[in-house]
């Protein structure tokens, strides 16, 4: 990798040239991974189309269309889907029928001879009558036998022939033209067309609108491996539910896009949105899903690039803050499959700000590569605000993320066994986070976001370390309680906006009244004096009306706290 783009890499960004440069990086990953499959699969009893005759298959599309095959060889599925065989293969996981699960690479095959318009003759497994094409949808036989069964596939001039048993017994067949693009989720609303209804399923796409013209990035509610892990039953979105996603992608798209460029490209939290491989939608959150944090579900897997599993939010805003998430971890699961980073013993024992339980090295990198992004997301909202309300709300994030994201970085250069890469990269992070904490934001944002980062790490070393006085506070030194559950943040989101009339205990403390919230805090503990929410809040309420050198030691090591609050200064 070219040092240039190693470095904008590093600082949390990654110019159009660094982020291609990661996407051919995993093709090439792909390909020595899908050969090792290969290899292993040689000798497997099957009843279809052995591998090594798929393979073929799709070597002969690919001769005729190499860019379309090397976009289905980048699909995340296939990562995915690569990926588990080779967990399979090794014993580490589960899944239906082996034999069934190596034909995936007939449906591959399939795909790309479609693409091609070459002609394959292929044995392929049925799962209930259907066929799954990776980026393209799903072919299911009317009246199909259940269960596990072997059809037929044959492709030629981009038409598709499918037969398979029947229900009653006997063979039923389908033929359709598949598209060889996915539809937009308008093209589909609204359609009658009994054989799309009943036999042809295609992947949707949500559109992102461009000078150049529309970029359509997969809704994925039907590859098996669209889940990230194990393989799963296709769950398809009514019309409805996929249109209000179109709505919301199309605004959170226009939010990134609008920042994208710049004269070194984009700038860490700055994604180009045609850069998103697949959206994958986590369950169905109704037409207008509850705020946060009661919705707050992302995830996103180094095997699929680009890919991201998300329950929709209640705003684009929340989208977009989201979407910069999950791409900064598809960076660098990249690089980490480019350089060793760092030395981990996958030992959990490390505090992540974003977190309930402690994390390995790897998590903890991961989070705060992650979450400098969702600063300087932040940044850029608090420099675009429409409105004072915005701003503030905009400098809260900026100014708790930055902060927490600093700690970790500090943690990771003097804890973590970084490699001269890792430390280079985690040297990157620290220098754009110590520009960002220089940059002014609003005071009172400022001191909910020091008010927030401190309860959060109070109540996680309540919640998870043994209050041992001579065990050291020193990062990944911990003894951890064997009782440890996990417990929701609710104080995060909750102090992104400054009480106007407080009520509650986080409220009093929200609007600058450590007093008023101290008070609170002692009749909530009245009835259990070792609550963790609660205790956490007494803590940092009491420093802060208290600052002294005992405040700085109970907040350091709040677990040690023995003695139960009776009155504002105990």
């Amino acid at each position: 990798m070219p040092e240039r783009q190693f470095a904008e890499l590093a600082a949390g960004g990654g110019s159009d040239e660094a982020v291609a440069f990661l996407e051919r990086s995993e093709r090439a990953r792909r390909l020595l991974l899908l050969r090792t499959l290969l290899d292993r699969l040689d000798a497997l009893p099957t009843s279809i189309t052995p591998p090594a005759e798929a393979w073929c298959a799709l070597k002969a599309a690919a001769a005729q269309a190499p860019e379309s095959v090397d976009q289905l060889l980048l699909a995340p599925g296939t990562g995915s889907w690569i990926a588990h065989m080779l967990r399979r293969l090794h014993g580490s996981a589960t899944g239906p029928a082996l034999w069934a699960e190596a034909g995936h690479l007939c449906a591959l095959a399939v795909t790309a001879s479609l693409r091609a318009n070459t002609d394959a003759d292929l044995l392929v497994p049925l799962t209930n009558g259907g066929l799954f094409l990776p980026d393209l949808g799903l072919a299911r036989l009317p009246d199909a036998a259940p269960g596990l069964t072997v059809g037929r596939a044959r492709t030629g001039g981009g038409e598709l022939t499918l037969n398979g048993p029947g229900r009653n017994g006997g063979s039923v067949a389908l033929t359709i033209r598949p598209a060889t693009t996915p539809l937009r989720a308008e093209q589909l609303a609204g359609r009658s067309d009994d054989v799309q209804e009943t036999s042809w399923f295609p992947l949707r796409t949500l559109t992102h609108h461009t000078p150049a013209g529309p970029v359509p990035i997969l809704l994925d509610d039907l590859d098996p491996y669209r889940d990230l892990d194990d393989p799963l039953p296709p769950a398809r979105l009514d019309d409805e539910e996929a249109l209000a996603w179109q709505g919301l992608f199309e605004e959170a798209a226009s939010l990134l896009a609008g920042r994208n460029q710049g004269p070194r490209g984009p700038g860490p939290g700055r994604i180009d949105p045609a850069t998103i491989r697949s959206v994958v939608p986590w369950g169905r959150t109704t037409i207008q899903p509850p705020a946060l944090p009661t919705v707050q579900v992302s995830a996103s897997s180094g095997d699929a690039f680009g890919a991201m599993v998300i329950a929709r939010p209640s705003s684009a805003l929340a989208l977009a803050e989201t979407l910069v998430h999950e791409f900064q971890h598809s960076k660098l699961a990249a690089l980490l499959h480019l350089f060793p980073l760092l030395d981990d013993d996958r030992a959990e024992c490390y505090y992540a700000p974003w977190r309930a339980d402690p994390r390995h090295l790897t998590g903890l990198l991961h989070g705060a590569y992650a979450f400098t992004g969702v600063a300087g997301f932040w940044r850029d909202r608090l420099a675009d605000a429409p409105d004072a309300a915005g701003a503030e709300t905009a400098s809260y994030h900026f100014a708790l993320r930055r902060t927490q994201c600093r700690l970790v970085v500090r943690t990771l250069l003097t804890s973590a066994r970084l490699t001269a890469q890792g430390h280079a990269l985690v040297s990157g992070l620290a220098r754009t986070l110590d520009q960002w904490l220089r940059e002014p934001v609003s005071p009172a944002a400022l001191a909910r976001a020091r008010t927030a980062a401190a309860l959060h790490r109070t109540e996680w070393r309540l919640r998870n370390v043994v209050p041992d006085s001579a065990a050291t506070y020193l990062p990944g030194n911990l003894g951890f309680r064997p009782d440890r559950t996990s417990w929701p943040d609710l104080r995060t989101q909750a102090f992104a906006v400054r009480p106007i009339a407080p009520r509650t205990a986080d409220e009093y403390l929200a609007a600058a009244d450590p007093a008023g919230a101290l008070a609170l805090y002692i009749d909530e503990l009245a009835a259990d004096a070792s609550e963790p929410h609660a205790l956490a809040g007494w803590i940092v309420a009491r420093a802060a009306v208290a600052p002294g050198r005992a405040a700085r030691r109970m907040l350091a090591r709040p677990e040690l706290v023995r003695q139960l609050p009776s009155g504002p200064h105990e």
